[in-house]
């Protein structure tokens, strides 16, 4: 969970990427299809292929041949994340840079590592110099509401609504989603719904952006600094998006991003205290723009790095996910991490009953009494029961003392596998993100069956 910044969007209105230019030969017939009104590109050396049909403004990317070639459709250019690169050409330059005797297993992206250095340098040099003779009560307050607002966008927002569709909910709840989400000043909705599908369809492997098998900074925010192992990409074409893209309100955050996230992060936050109590405009900006942001930034990097790392695994103990009450309170109900893999579509992200660690439940439970949020989805006590019972390290209270045995201790011995092994699936199935029979695991299967083919037919010659 968790970006800071756009990079990973292709902002170019060049429609092809750079080193994969269409040959002469197509200029006349692509001239001739703009004449005629057709915005459709024309497959690169193949001048007699059938024109494709058109598409609507904010369809998501073809999966054809145009895909491979590294062409993107002039009307997506904007609002597709990386997802037309060469990926081959990607693949065979994607060597980890050595910076200091240290060899990194990515290329690093350098405007990422100054960046997200000099904020965290600046916010601990400001924290050990700050005036504490001025500290303003109102504006603690203040810093804690809008980190609390920030955190319900993500957790809320992107996460629960966005990502996994745990709940509906009204044009008007959407749109608060939305503001709240800007207030955390991340990347786009677009970007981090794709990367959180992945990170839980392929959850500790290569395929996921944060694996945490490769280490707790890595993990909490190194994934950041670093471009994109290749499998995370070529994944990340496989999930189905068209329910983000369809959605009014991700179109308009996607077209408005940098001005929203300006805006409500920074600008606002700042501008309040000082025109409503008489802040000093340096420990305003202090404040909200070093102090609440970088901690608003680490507490989402924590469900990356510390929950997939430290805690109990009552109700799958194959998987690294683990139950994290710190994550929990830093993370508004977001450190239950155990229960949220097996159980992803829960729209309490927990098994929990009541609010003491789940501040975004009880917001969400507000909203669904309003009737804007409804349709809240969660399994029945029976089958969480039977998954613990089968998959769990023996920690969950039901448990306890079951056996004689110290659930610490058994904990303690159970071996953590590094695969990821299939969620339970969403019983109304809206979308497949990370349903075992998506068209990504058939494309698993096709591959492995065709490594299998190669091998028998080396044996028989």
């Amino acid at each position: 969970m968790g970006h800071l910044s756009t990079s990973e969007r292709v902002c170019s209105k060049t429609p092809v990427i750079p080193g994969d230019a269409s040959p002469p030969p197509l200029l006349a017939r692509r001239s001739k299809l703009q004449a005629n009104g057709d915005a459709q590109q024309v497959r690169r050396g193949e001048d007699s292929s059938p024109e494709l049909p058109p598409r609507p403004k904010f369809a998501p990317p073809r999966q054809d041949s145009q895909s491979s070639r590294g062409v993107i459709p002039k009307d997506i250019v904007d609002h597709v994340p990386k997802d037309k690169i060469n990926l081959q050409e990607y693949t065979r330059t994607f060597v980890g840079d050595r910076v200091f005797g240290i060899q990194f297993k990515a290329p690093l992206k350098w405007d990422k590592v100054i960046q997200i250095s000099l904020l965290h340098l600046a916010a601990l040099v400001c924290l050990f110099t700050y005036p504490l003779r001025e500290l303003n009560i109102y504006t603690t307050i203040w810093s804690f509401f809008v980190g609390g607002v920030a955190g319900f966008g993500v957790t809320a927002g992107a996460h629960r609504f966005w990502t996994h569709r745990s709940y509906k909910a009204n044009p008007v709840l959407r749109s608060i989603l939305m503001v709240c989400y800007c207030v955390a000043g991340q990347n786009t909705l677009y970007d981090w719904v794709r990367d959180h599908r992945v990170h839980h369809k392929y959850s500790e492997t290569d395929a996921d952006p944060h694996n945490a098998n490769r280490g707790f900074f890595f993990a909490h925010v190194g994934w950041l600094m670093m471009l994109k192992h290749p499998d995370v990409l070529r994944r990340g074409r496989q999930i189905d998006m068209t329910d983000i893209l369809a959605d009014p309100v991700i179109r308009f955050h996607q077209k408005y991003f940098i001005p929203l996230k300006t805006f409500f992060c920074f600008i606002l936050p700042t501008v309040i205290p000082v025109y409503c109590w008489g802040e000093t405009w340096a420990l305003a900006f202090i404040q909200q723009c070093l102090f609440r942001y970088v901690s608003s930034l680490n507490f989402t990097w924590s469900v990356n790095s510390a929950a997939h790392m430290w805690g109990s695994r009552p109700y799958d103990k194959r998987i690294m996910p683990s139950e994290n009450i710190y994550v929990s309170v830093l993370a508004m109900g977001e450190g239950w991490h155990n229960y949220h893999h097996v159980f992803p579509w829960d729209y309490k992200a927990a098994e929990l009953g009541n609010y003491t660690v789940n501040f975004t439940t009880m917001v969400l439970d507000a909203f669904h009494k309003l009737g804007w949020a409804w349709n809240m989805k969660q399994p029945s006590k029976e089958l969480v029961r039977r998954t613990l019972e089968k998959y769990g390290d023996g920690t969950h209270a039901s448990q306890e003392g079951k056996d004689g045995k110290d659930p610490a201790q058994v904990a303690a011995t159970q071996m953590v596998g590094h695969f990821h092994y299939a969620e339970v699936p969403d019983p109304e199935l809206e979308y497949d993100a990370e349903s075992s029979s998506t068209e990504s695991a058939k494309l698993d299967e096709n591959e492995n069956e065709g490594e299998r083919m190669k091998k028998s037919k080396s044996k028989c010659a």
